[in-house]
């Protein structure tokens, strides 16, 4: 058991490096016309950025078929481990199997899909340094998602949670080094791969590309010291 899970848990860090965090804007009043008609929260008028990583609710737009439009739902990033739902694993899933392996087949043939749009987003290698990539001048990029919606019944309430769709990296993200990136979608693959115009399993998948020859930016983030804490009575070794 004991190495089991650390086999589990090397897998889950080495699946954090590919992309653990990204920036997008927190009312999207910016973006809105790239997911017309869309349908979703529009109290935030600021366009201040937000980050999102691990664990965050991430705005994901998905097609509502009842309504035949587009909306946005709040969902999880990272389904529940099936031994502890509080621990988000997996976070990812490769483009190559999304249609056969076990944990994202169902949702993928069942239209569970959906896009997030970003500003930038992060790739940290083995080394663990964080660059941030910036897609050229657009607005936003939509990443690729897929969704499912997992009963909890320690909380007794449906938890809707998404992974990242990932493919192989690009030649720019592979110099630092790491082997796979976010799979970006072209807009004019984003009605196919939400499921509003019909399509055959095969040309969904083949939504999911690496994107190459495109004017992006790669900057290494610098690191931020953590504020050292005075030592007190409640916590007298302060920050060690």
């Amino acid at each position: 058991d004991t190495r089991s899970g650390m086999i589990a848990s090397e897998k889950f860090r080495e699946s954090c490096l590919v992309c653990g965090k990204f920036t997008a804007m927190a009312s999207w009043s910016q973006v809105v016309a790239f997911s017309q008609p869309l349908i979703g929260p529009t109290e935030d008028k600021s366009d201040r950025e937000v980050t999102f990583r691990v664990m965050s609710n991430l705005p994901v737009i998905v097609f509502n078929r009842g309504t035949g439009k587009r909306q946005v739902v709040a969902m999880r990033w990272g389904f529940p481990h099936p031994k502890d739902w509080r621990r988000p694993q997996p976070i990812h899933a490769r483009a190559e199997g999304i249609d056969t392996t076990r944990a994202f087949a169902g949702a993928f043939h069942d239209g569970q899909r959906g896009i997030v749009l970003v500003k930038t987003f992060n790739e940290a290698p083995e080394s663990g340094v964080q660059h941030t990539i910036t897609p050229g001048d657009a607005p936003a990029i939509g990443i690729a998602f897929l969704w499912r919606q997992f009963e909890i019944a320690e909380i007794a309430r449906i938890m809707p949670a998404s992974v990242m769709v990932t493919v192989p990296a690009n030649r720019l993200i592979a110099t630092l080094p790491t082997d796979r990136m976010p799979a970006i979608l072209a807009a004019d693959d984003w009605s196919v791969w939400l499921g509003e115009d019909p399509a055959s399993p095969e040309r969904v998948k083949a939504c999911l590309k690496t994107v190459e020859d495109v004017r992006w930016t790669m900057t290494e983030e610098e690191k931020t010291a953590r504020p050292r804490r005075k030592p007190t009575k409640s916590d007298p070794g302060g920050l060690f």
